[in-house]
């Protein structure tokens, strides 16, 4: 698996972002920290109906090395959550684009935006 999708943006503190309908975003963590973190144990999501604010924490990813918080990299409300990672964390270093998915935002703005190409060039992943 690729560490660094081209069809998504990456804030610098390693989430991801895809572009849905109108302003829906779905979030995640890259694959080049999900491998940093080592077997992720325990996810704390924000609430259905809470609002995120780009640049700031919304939640934690705990591992079996350390403790990371989740910034979001938009600001809006979140939409929904992946009850799929809460039940079975191992989601988020096995499939970290795809099942591994952690919220989705109805955005109303964006933080600074990496490029696949700037995000990989600044960590060392590959396209």
């Amino acid at each position: 698996m690729s560490k660094v999708v081209a069809e998504l943006q990456y804030s610098a503190e390693h989430e991801w972002l895809a572009r849905e309908a109108g302003n829906s975003v779905t979030i995640g963590i890259s694959a080049v920290a999900a491998d940093a973190l080592g077997d992720i144990v325990y996810v704390d999501l924000p609430e259905v109906g809470s609002t995120v604010t780009a640049g700031e924490t919304c939640g934690e990813v705990e591992s079996t090395k350390s403790v990371s918080d989740l910034y979001s990299p938009v600001t809006g409300v979140v939409t929904e959550t992946n009850p799929d990672v809460v039940d079975d964390t191992a989601l988020i270093n096995s499939d970290p684009y795809g099942a591994g998915w952690l919220i989705k935002v109805d955005a109303e703005s964006d933080g600074p935006l990496l490029s696949a190409e700037e995000y990989a060039a600044a960590n060392g992943g590959e396209l």
